[in-house]
C-alpha cells in the first residue's frame, strides 16, 4: 500500500510539474526568477521544482488533484513565488493550464497514474491520450499548409512516467522509440553548440538581437523541426555503432538523447553563452 500510494504521489508530482514546464527564459538576463531551496539557488526550469518541492513540504497539497484542480490565483503565486523581485513568467497562463489538469485527473481516476493506464501500456497511445484530454498539451501547428504536432510536453511527462516505473522495474512499455526529443529552446542551442545543427548568419543575427519569435512563426517551427530531426540522426547514428561493436541491437531512444543533452546544455551555459536561444513566450515550451 505504502508503494502504491508513493508511486501515485511521485506520478502526481510529475504531472503538476509537466503541466507548467514551459517558459521560463527571462526578459532580461540579470533580472531572473531565482528559488532557493536548501541552501542553493535555482533558475529556469529548475525554480519550479524547487517551489513545488518546498510547497510541499511547507504543507501545502500542491500534488493533490482535489487541490490544485481549485486552488486560487493568489495561492499558485505564492507557491512559486521568486526571492528574488522578478517573478516566474505566465502566472496566469501556469494557473489556467494546472487547474484545467487537475479537473481532468478527477474526471479520470482522480491521480496520475490512473489517467495515463486508460491509454493502456503503450508510449504513443499515452501521448495521444494526453493531448486528447487536455488542450494545453495540443503543441501543435501549421507549417507549409500542414499541420504539424511537437507534443513536446505530452512526451516529457510519457518519458517522466517511463522514468518512474523504470526504477521501480516496470519500465518495459511499448512504443517509447516513437517518441522524439523535446523540442524546446535549450536543447536546439547544445545541438548547434555540438556542430548537429547550423544556423543560419540571418537567423542568428535575429537571434542575437532579441527578436522574439511568436507560436507557430515559420523559424520557431523550423528550429524544432530541425531539432528533432537532429537528434534521430544522431540515435540513428548511435545504434549503428552499438550494433557493430556490440553486435547486438540498440536500445537508445531519443528521449534518452534529450535527457544527455539538456542538462549538458544547463552544465555548459556559459560556454555556449554566444549561441543565442529562440525566445517564444507560450505555454507548449
Amino acid at each position: 500500500m505504502d508503494i502504491c500510494r508513493s508511486e501515485v504521489q511521485a506520478l502526481n508530482w510529475v504531472f503538476v510539474v509537466d503541466t507548467m514546464n514551459f517558459s521560463f527564459w527571462p526578459e532580461e538576463e540579470d533580472k531572473q526568477c531565482e528559488v532557493t531551496y536548501k541552501g542553493t539557488t535555482y533558475r529556469g526550469y529548475m525554480t519550479l521544482c524547487a517551489a513545488i518541492t518546498r510547497a510541499i513540504e511547507e504543507g501545502v497539497p500542491i500534488t493533490d488533484p482535489e487541490y490544485f484542480s481549485r486552488m486560487s490565483l493568489e495561492q499558485l503565486r505564492h507557491v512559486l513565488r521568486s526571492d528574488t523581485t522578478t517573478p516566474m513568467p505566465m502566472l496566469e497562463e501556469r494557473h489556467q493550464v494546472l487547474t484545467e489538469g487537475g479537473r481532468v485527473l478527477l474526471e479520470n481516476g482522480g491521480n496520475c497514474r490512473s489517467f495515463i493506464s486508460q491509454a493502456g501500456n503503450d508510449a504513443q497511445k499515452m501521448v495521444e491520450l494526453i493531448v486528447e484530454k487536455l488542450p494545453s498539451y495540443r503543441d501543435a501547428t501549421i507549417y507549409e499548409g500542414k499541420s504539424i504536432s511537437f507534443y513536446k510536453r505530452a512526451q516529457i511527462l510519457v518519458a517522466d512516467f517511463w522514468g518512474i516505473m523504470e526504477a521501480r522495474g516496470e519500465g518495459d512499455i511499448p512504443n517509447l522509440d516513437w517518441l522524439t526529443m523535446f523540442a524546446d529552446y535549450r536543447v536546439p542551442q547544445a545541438l548547434v553548440y555540438l556542430g548537429a545543427l547550423r544556423y543560419s548568419n540571418a537567423l542568428t543575427d535575429t537571434l542575437k538581437n532579441g527578436e522574439v519569435l511568436r507560436s507557430g512563426d515559420r523559424r520557431e517551427v523550423e528550429i524544432r523541426g530541425c531539432s528533432i530531426w537532429s537528434v534521430e540522426l544522431i540515435k540513428e547514428h548511435l545504434c549503428k555503432l552499438v550494433q557493430e561493436r556490440d553486435g547486438v541491437p540498440c536500445n537508445i531512444n531519443s528521449a534518452i538523447i534529450d535527457f544527455y543533452l539538456w542538462p549538458y546544455a544547463k552544465k555548459h551555459e556559459q560556454e555556449m553563452s554566444h549561441i543565442p536561444i529562440h525566445h517564444t513566450r507560450c505555454i507548449y515550451y
